[in-house]
């Protein structure tokens, strides 16, 4: 249970990132937002890591036969990075052309990549699934109001960012099997933050901009609080917190819970930013969460079940 909890934590602190990556972009390009929030995301993490050094080692998973122990172990936590810098950067860029309510819609489809991912690694659809993916679409459409699902380069940017959400998503299931959630999490942002890094400089390169430090420093300092939210929250707490929770849960029900980040989106614009919310709002949360719960039974049910046809064995 400490698991689905974590997941509905991560989705809360995500929903109410969304303001603050609006937020940001008002002094810095999508590129330079990212490169910085995950370069402080990867602080976090060694800041982290420093702390834990001091207290008795005690090593989350053990070195196993399935553990390279090689250069090569690291292919698939750079492969993650890659895409993690896919997929926040064509959502970063989508939200250039599209409002956050309708971005944030869109990234909630990765609900249903997910498990279409997953069926080439042989996961199967049950129906309790399918319900849950039904009911998510149907309160993400609901939350979002009037959703503008026009092929309009924001919404086609967001949209393909749903697409390495799901991805990424499914490459955390595989890869946390073998490798420490704080080294892989540490890694996938040096490598997330490096990537941006470079498009930042060959995008200002491209556009012929020419780089004053001091106006650089008023960017930053302009974006300071909406960085420090995304870099610290959403990046080093959020992302690593779904690590660890994916240890424990299936990607398909993750995707239904985290999902969920778009009812916290809802009460964040509430909270935040005045805005009102109406009843066809409210009736999709309610949809979102009897999706959660539907899947997260029927996630409890199958371990339950296997674990029934263990003791008989």
């Amino acid at each position: 249970m400490a698991a689905y909890l974590t997941l509905v934590l991560t989705a809360a602190i995500w929903g109410l990132a969304f303001v603050a990556q609006r937020k940001g972009m008002e002094s810095l390009d999508p590129f330079t937002f990212n490169a910085l929030r995950f370069a402080l995301g990867a602080a976090c993490i060694a800041l982290t890591g420093l702390i834990s050094k001091a207290k008795k080692p005690n090593p989350e998973i053990p070195v196993t036969d399935h553990t390279p122990s090689n250069g090569k172990s690291w292919k698939g936590p750079l492969l993650l990075g890659l895409m993690l810098f896919l997929a926040s950067s064509f959502q970063q860029f989508g939200m250039l052309w599209t409002g956050a309510g309708s971005a944030g819609f869109i990234t909630g489809l990765y609900v249903v990549f997910v498990p279409l991912v997953g069926l080439g690694r042989g996961q199967k659809l049950n129906p309790p699934l399918i319900s849950a993916v039904a009911l998510s679409l149907a309160g993400l459409a609901l939350i979002n109001g009037k959703p503008d699902l026009q092929a309009t380069l924001g919404n086609s940017l967001v949209l393909i960012g749903a697409v390495f959400w799901a991805l990424h998503v499914q490459l955390i299931d595989k890869l946390t099997r073998f490798h420490s959630s704080l080294r892989l999490a540490a890694f996938q942002y040096w490598v997330c933050a490096f990537l941006s890094l470079v498009g930042s400089i060959v995008l200002r390169m491209v556009s012929k901009q020419s780089f004053v430090a001091a106006d650089f420093l008023n960017s930053i300092w302009s974006a300071s609080l909406p960085l420090l939210y995304a870099g610290i929250m959403s990046v080093g707490v959020a992302f690593t917190l779904q690590l660890h929770a994916q240890k424990k849960v299936q990607p398909h029900v993750a995707s239904v819970i985290l999902c969920m980040e778009g009812v916290f989106a809802m009460l964040g614009g509430w909270l935040l930013l005045r805005e009102r919310v109406s009843a066809t709002a409210m009736l999709g949360a309610a949809l979102l969460l009897a999706a959660m719960l539907v899947s997260v039974w029927q996630e409890r049910r199958e371990f339950l079940i296997d674990k029934k046809a263990a003791c008989k064995t």
